[in-house]
């Protein structure tokens, strides 16, 4: 079994990050969570703790902490950003590291997985295109939104992939690995 470490970032899709974790954990892989400040406004570190059975961290500072971001990154086999906002994409592509998700994006040295989720408008505009195929260019597994209706009541490209597909996607690219 695997050490997946799962990045949550503010959407209204992070509570189905809370599946991704639970049926990672059924299958028999070690979960750390980490979380964006904005996630956390959205879904509770508790619900993460519960799934994971670990603690999830959420900042880089404090007295405990030491050097965090290396330390989750070395653990890890594998980091998969769900959901993945336009914000935290922008992040990715550009080596920006001002918050813990982001800072641990860019230290971590293994297959990493973005699961895009965000209004279709927002897919679709060129910048975000763009900094996608920048993470396919430095190396990242894009599993890509699926069509229907988002949180918005918008209907399009835009919704999270749904957990089964991106807990298959940890899968094949753990088995590969081996």
């Amino acid at each position: 079994m695997a050490e997946v470490l799962v990045g949550v970032t503010g959407c209204i899709a992070a509570y189905k990050a809370a599946m991704v974790v639970s049926g990672l954990r059924q299958l028999g892989h070690g979960v750390n969570v980490v979380m964006t400040e904005s996630a956390l406004e959205l879904v509770g570190k508790a619900t993460f703790e519960a799934l994971s059975g670990r603690p999830v961290r959420a900042t880089l500072f404090g007295s405990d902490l030491g050097h965090v971001h290396i330390e989750l990154s070395r653990g890890a086999d594998l980091f998969c950003i769900v959901p993945a906002t336009a914000n935290i994409l922008a992040k990715a592509a550009n080596g920006i590291a001002d918050d813990l998700v982001s800072t641990v994006i860019l230290s971590f040295d293994k297959p990493t997985i973005f699961a895009p989720a965000m209004n279709p408008s927002m897919w679709n505009k060129p910048v975000v295109q763009n900094n996608v195929q920048k993470l396919i260019d430095f190396g990242a597994k894009i599993i890509y939104p699926e069509s229907g209706r988002t949180s918005c009541g918008e209907f399009g490209v835009g919704r999270l992939a749904s957990p089964e597909s991106i807990i298959a996607e940890i899968e094949k690219i753990i088995s590969q690995a081996k």
